[in-house]
């Protein structure tokens, strides 16, 4: 499930992080998804980031991962991308 983070307060977001283990976070305009420990990530505008529940899901919506925090999979995005 997406959820926008400007819809969320602070106790929300707090709770979300707290009952999804593998919570990633993208960024709505770019359509990147990254790790939420990720120095990108944390700069992000709260209008502009969103969280999914899985990488899987992530992708689903057409996000690509992030080439600083998950650079193993952005070169793999990547390596499809030049095909």
């Amino acid at each position: 499930m997406i959820h926008h983070h400007r819809d969320l307060t602070d106790a929300d977001v707090f709770r979300l992080i707290r009952r999804t283990p593998a919570l990633v976070g993208g960024h709505c305009g770019y359509k990147i998804y990254g790790t939420l420990t990720c120095k990108g990530g944390k700069r992000m505008k709260r209008s502009n980031r969103v969280f999914f529940a899985s990488v899987q899901e992530a992708e689903a919506h057409g996000y690509r991962p992030c080439g600083n925090c998950m650079r193993d999979a952005y070169k793999a995005w990547k390596g499809k991308q030049t095909k």
